[in-house]
């Protein structure tokens, strides 16, 4: 049986003032049918006035948690630099408990500059990057099998990016759910290579649930050019499609209208 058609919807941590818009936009996304809410791990705006309202990723999953009872929630995506993977192990449990068992653990190796720059990390190159990622992930799967308590359940591990020599590779490797940044155009590549790596380790391709950007990274698009780029893109085997939103006003029609067709799926 393959699997389901799924929705998601980026909240992004920016632009809202007053944190109580944002805790709307997650309630709405419920009300919706919407099935996960990420946000994202920065420390500023990535997009309009960078200088512009701006909140903290895990601090928000936490609350979310409490301020929903069915919809999924996650990062897209937790940036490995910031956090010890032991630290980042223990605050996904945490998290995933306050949830019920609905956090999803994505992660990525960083790249956003400024965040580096400004809280104190150090930037490296994006090999280096990708290489700490790949020392952390074990670590992190380690640290969760000895919490006490453990978390309610073997966490979904989401991995962000298409790198097609490092990145999925770990795909292959650790994740359960990868998010490319892709279109119709290059996906079929990226997801053809993903079953390369899968190939090399024994592993299912299928194992792996694949999720992608409609619209960009912005939401480019009128509703029925998403859902016609949504139909195009299930159709090659993406099924959980993701779409942003961004303060002060979280506009959800869009994620509106694409429960209502995933319903008719």
């Amino acid at each position: 049986m393959s699997r389901p058609i799924r929705i998601a919807v980026q909240l992004q941590p920016q632009h809202a003032s007053h944190y109580r818009a944002i805790r709307d936009a997650v309630r709405r996304c419920e009300d919706l049918g919407v099935d996960i809410a990420f946000n994202w791990d920065h420390f500023f705006p990535l997009y309009g006035d960078r200088d512009g309202p701006h909140f903290e990723c895990w601090t928000m999953l936490a609350a979310w948690a409490e301020q929903t009872s069915r919809i999924e929630i996650g990062a897209l995506v937790s940036c490995n630099s910031y956090r010890n993977p032991e630290l980042l192990a223990d605050m996904a449990r945490t998290v995933d408990h306050i949830s019920g068992g609905r956090l999803i653990l994505g992660i990525g190796s960083g790249w956003k500059h400024r965040d580096y720059r400004e809280y104190g990390y150090e930037f490296g190159t994006a090999g280096s990057r990708l290489d700490d990622l790949a020392a952390a992930l074990p670590r992190i799967k380690t640290r969760l099998a000895q919490l006490n308590p453990p978390p309610t359940r073997d966490l979904p591990l989401l991995i962000g990016g298409g790198g097609e020599r490092k990145t999925l590779r770990l795909v292959a490797e650790h994740a359960d759910m990868w998010h490319c940044f892709a279109d119709a155009d290059t996906y079929p590549h990226k997801a053809a290579v993903l079953a390369e790596h899968c190939a090399a380790i024994g592993r299912d391709p299928a194992t792996i649930e694949h999720s992608a950007a409609l619209g960009g990274d912005q939401t480019q698009g009128t509703v029925d050019e998403l859902l016609a780029e949504a139909d195009v893109l299930t159709g090659l085997g993406v099924r959980l499609l993701t779409i942003g939103a961004s303060g002060p006003d979280y506009d959800l029609t869009a994620a509106g209208a694409l429960c209502r067709w995933r319903d008719q799926k």
